[in-house]
């Protein structure tokens, strides 16, 4: 926020700066608000339409201010408030400060900002406090603690599903700043939605309510609109629509900026009326422990199905993919197990010294990116079926996807939304289902897979084939709270372009790459922003591991045998990115862009979160991947055996 010192603030009757002046009378708040708001008919037409609404209790007022009022508050933003870009897992949206610390400026830069303080003063006045707790029935909510700010969609921009759930949050409310002189156009965007939840029952037999992967309700933007609902939790989830970027033809004198001030009002605090003391403490634990115990996630979609890789029975008979008429021991290549993976692989990721220097790069990196996996003559294969699916059209609600093909919608949209197919034994009705069921599974693709990474003990295998539908789908970040380490990787096979910048090989950053054990076009570990990686405007669709919470008393051995990708510091905001400085750590541990023939192998440790950013609707083409994770066993003799090793160096 830009503060300015060369001006002297008015003056009220009392000597006082009137920017600061917050209480108000019922009479100077009502006539902040639009004529006839607080009419008793008009009240009772809202708290009736209140009562009535689906998916979930909800409202909209227009005109809410009185609209000269908020002309100028809208003059007053674009001139003197500064706004910072913010992307995480789940939104892109440009910020203001909190303008419930206006106070805080100093009196020169408030005298810049009187009709948003009248605003904000309006809104949070014991009338209007009042006859938004009437309407709503939510009971009544506080003048102290205020909770709001300015967020700023360009196209491109979005907030994924959510539920608005914490601490003592009871109304959340969007008051909309859009150009009064340019209409809104549904068609652009940016609409609030709702999701519809279903109820079930828990492991314990009690009710859980799960959100719907598709919204029931869209509410476009228009100025001087208040949307608003009483927070509610495992019920009131929602988003914003994305800004749909300008298509050929379209009026670019049009700019699609969704402007709105979004906040919340807060349960009475102590020494206001209605204050219940250790209400606000038992509203905190209650989200938390909701969202500890996940007492819906036998609803989510896909469940973990790991697979035991086990050795299975020599075959002594049998021709075509997927047999192996000879079977050694351990993970010793034989000549049947080349001869199934040079029908998949490159050729060139199947020679001893190629295997060698990846392994060298893992051990060194925890991960690894292999440019060109599939070998040409299958990869044209798959590209033609993806191109070929990709001309036909998808239904658009979950239930017709799943009912009319063969993809499952992944749910619930508070956590993830993509299509999927899980494995199903020797279907090899296209090349997509071959990877999936016949050369992941394979014990020549663990063997490979174990020389390439250096661990030996591949306990279990969980296979998905993944589409992430472009304006649709995302996942957000989740934790991996496994005991032990585990082997994650990811093969895209997204034929499109537009995802990330054309990287022009350089020779000398080849050799370099190679007196490291790694070349640039195999094995090179990813670690760049994404925001450098790819083209403008970004689509999103990229794979990020990222650095979560860690127990300030746990030591970190930098040393560590197992050398997994594991977080460096604790994250205040984990999932956040693009906002940081160019000093600041941005957390990212590895990124892959969405990609054509591109396998990424990661290593990875207990608490590191991981996301594949939402895919806008802007992409050329829909995200497509396979993806797996692999359960390991480390050795520990061989753990001391080279912490021995490392003393006999020292």
């Amino acid at each position: 926020m830009k503060r300015t010192t060369d001006q002297r603030p008015s003056l009220d009757g009392n000597g006082l700066p009137e920017s600061k002046k917050r209480a108000l009378s019922s009479e100077e708040a009502g006539a902040r608000f639009s004529d006839g708001l607080f009419d008793p008919t008009k009240q009772q037409k809202y708290t009736d339409a209140y009562a009535k609404s689906s998916p979930y209790l909800h409202g909209v007022i227009c005109p809410l201010i009185e609209p000269s009022l908020l002309r100028s508050v809208r003059d007053e933003v674009q001139e003197h408030l500064s706004f910072t870009e913010k992307e995480t897992d789940i939104y892109k949206i440009f910020q203001s400060g909190d303008l419930a610390n206006l106070d805080g400026l100093d009196d020169s830069s408030l005298s810049k900002l009187p009709s948003l303080l009248k605003l904000r003063d309006a809104m949070y006045s014991a009338r209007f406090r009042e006859y938004l707790s009437s309407i709503t029935g939510s009971g009544k909510l506080s003048g102290k603690k205020t909770d709001m700010a300015i967020n700023i969609y360009t196209e491109g921009c979005h907030l994924l599903c959510h539920d608005d759930v914490i601490g003592s949050r009871r109304v959340s409310y969007i008051l909309y700043l859009t150009d009064p002189d340019t209409p809104w156009q549904e068609e652009w965007g940016g609409a609030l939605r709702l999701y519809p939840t279903t109820t079930k029952k828990d492991a314990n037999d009690e009710d859980v309510k799960i959100p719907s992967p598709d919204y029931s309700l869209s509410i476009p933007p228009a100025f001087n609109q208040l949307s608003f609902f009483t927070v509610q939790p495992g019920e009131s989830f929602h988003d914003v629509e994305e800004v749909y970027h300008h298509r050929e033809g379209d009026d670019k004198s049009k700019k699609r900026v969704r402007m709105a001030i979004s906040g919340w009002f807060h349960i009475p605090q102590e020494g206001e009326d209605g204050y219940e003391e250790g209400l606000e403490e038992k509203l905190a634990e209650r989200s938390s422990l909701a969202q500890l115990q996940g007492r819906g996630d036998i609803y989510d979609l896909p469940q973990p199905n790991p697979v035991s890789w086990e050795e299975p029975e020599p075959e002594v008979s049998g021709k075509g993919k997927g047999k192996m008429v000879e079977q050694s021991e351990g993970n010793e290549f034989t000549e049947n197990d080349l001869e199934f993976l040079v029908q998949y692989l490159a050729p060139s990721y199947l020679t001893p010294d190629i295997a060698e220097e990846m392994s060298e790069a893992f051990e060194n990196e925890s991960s690894l990116s292999l440019e060109r996996f599939l070998n040409e003559k299958f990869a044209s294969r798959v590209s033609a079926y993806i191109e070929d699916q990709e001309r036909q059209t998808l239904p658009t609600s979950s239930e017709e996807i799943q009912a009319t093909t063969e993809w499952t919608v992944a749910c619930p949209p508070h956590k993830h939304r993509y299509l999927y197919q899980e494995p199903v034994e020797n279907d090899i009705s296209n090349p997509i289902k071959e990877i999936l069921n016949v050369l992941f599974p394979s014990q020549a693709f663990r063997k490979w897979l174990a020389l390439i990474t250096g661990v030996d003990h591949l306990q279990s295998h969980n296979f998905l084939a993944r589409r992430f539908r472009r304006g649709a789908d995302y996942t957000l970040a989740s934790g991996y709270d496994g005991e032990e380490p585990r082997l994650e990787f990811t093969l895209g096979l997204t034929p499109t372009t537009g995802w990330e910048k054309e990287v022009e090989e350089d020779e000398d950053e080849d050799e370099e790459d190679g007196e490291n054990g790694a070349s640039s076009k195999s094995s090179k570990a990813k670690k760049e922003a994404p925001a450098e990686a790819s083209e403008h405007p970004s689509v999103g669709g990229y794979e990020i591991y990222m650095a979560g919470d860690e127990d300030e008393d746990e030591e970190e051995d930098e040393e560590d045998a197992d050398q997994v990708l594991r977080p460096k510091k604790a994250k205040a905001d984990p999932a956040i990115y693009r906002s940081a400085g160019a000093d600041e750590d941005d957390g990212i541990l590895f990124s892959t862009q969405a990609g054509w023939n591109r396998l990424s192998i990661v290593l990875r440790d207990s608490g590191t979160l991981k996301f594949v950013k939402y895919v806008s609707a802007n992409a050329k083409g829909d995200r497509w991947d396979i993806t797996g994770d692999i359960g390991v066993e480390f050795d520990d003799e061989d753990d001391e055996d080279d912490d021995m090793g490392d003393e006999d160096e020292e």
